[in-house]
């Protein structure tokens, strides 16, 4: 499966049919025994002249066979609900992005959090009925309650006081949710976060340009309904005002949020920094740890130097130096 270039292609389709599954107004209907779709397939067919539903679409014994053992293989070792923590290390909670869920957002660096000796662990959050391939949807307050309870379930398996997490894009934000108003802050120790969204998006001027044509609202009626937490990340929302109201980080919290300066859909890329004046609090540009590093926003989930500059953040003992050579480790 040809993830990692076809990633920014599934990202146009899965929003295509969110918009497709509300104007048709019937849920999407998934054939008994499968999983999911490939992306590589579904990529496929959005280059179709002639647009089939996802509830007439079919698919073959060997596509439902590879996405079985691709998810096989990204999750080997994760949700091990008997892991016992090593010294010294937390178990880790990774929180996927918008349209994402907890296996493909973390086919790299969940095995690779594994192997360097953590207990690691993953959830699905925000579905919507009716749309079941992807994740994210809901309001982000509503994550943020699932991943209360997931929070709980880790520890009392684990036997631990509190957890690390570590986010990529809406794992940033929704998380902050959590920490700030759920009780959160005491359950956490460390949080590591890349394509991170802080103080909203423009989503590379696509906004204010729909603004401008008196596009938006129209646009906003359509999408809300199935995609309630699309809104929350723009600039100015009431969910970022008050997320970000009295400060953007909490005592006792230790943050990592990398940004890339190519990441077309946090923009400015700046945005995806926390302002506080906080110790706890670092905030990295990709760029700086490597000049040629291009990752944009879908990317950096299969960076390598992106997983080192957390793997450094989140274990003392890992090499704290992380540069261009870290790539080829």
């Amino acid at each position: 499966m040809l993830f990692s270039k076809t990633i920014s292609s599934a990202v146009a389709i899965a929003l295509a049919t969110i918009a497709t599954s509300f104007v048709e107004a019937s849920p999407i209907r998934i054939p008994e025994g499968l999983v999911a779709r490939s992306v590589e397939s579904a990529a496929a067919d959005a280059s179709a002249a002639a647009f089939v539903p996802l509830s007439k679409r079919s698919w073959t014994a060997e596509e439902i066979e590879e996405h079985h053992q691709w998810v096989k293989r990204s999750s080997a070792g994760i949700n091990d609900w008997s892991c016992v923590p090593a010294a010294g290390k937390l178990p880790i909670v990774l929180v996927h992005g918008l349209i994402a869920n907890k296996d493909d957002n973390w086919i790299y660096m969940g095995p690779r959090l594994k192997a360097s000796g953590y207990c690691v662990y993953s959830f699905t959050y925000g579905t919507l009925p009716g749309i079941y391939l992807i994740a994210g949807l809901d309001k982000m307050e509503n994550g943020a309650a699932q991943m209360s309870a997931f929070v709980d379930k880790v520890l009392a398996a684990t036997k631990a006081t509190k957890v690390d997490l570590v986010g990529h894009s809406q794992g940033s934000l929704m998380p902050r949710y959590y920490l700030k108003f759920l009780g959160g802050a005491a359950k956490v120790n460390k949080f590591a976060a890349f394509g991170t969204i802080a103080y909203g998006t423009t989503l590379s001027s696509v906004v204010p340009f729909l603004t401008s044509l008196g596009l938006y609202d129209p646009i906003y009626k359509i999408l809300d309904p199935v995609c309630a937490s699309c809104f929350q990340f723009l600039i100015g929302s009431d969910f970022l005002n008050n997320l970000n109201a009295g400060g953007d980080s909490v005592p006792g919290v230790q943050y990592q949020f990398i940004a890339s300066k190519y990441d077309e859909i946090v923009t400015p890329y700046t945005n995806g920094f926390l302002r506080d004046n906080n110790p706890a609090v670092k905030n990295v540009v990709l760029q700086d740890l490597c000049s040629l590093d291009v990752s944009e926003h879908a990317l950096q989930m299969l960076d390598p130097i992106v997983f080192h500059k957390i793997l450094a953040f989140l274990s003392p003992s890992a090499p704290q130096t992380v540069n261009c050579l870290s790539a080829l480790s």
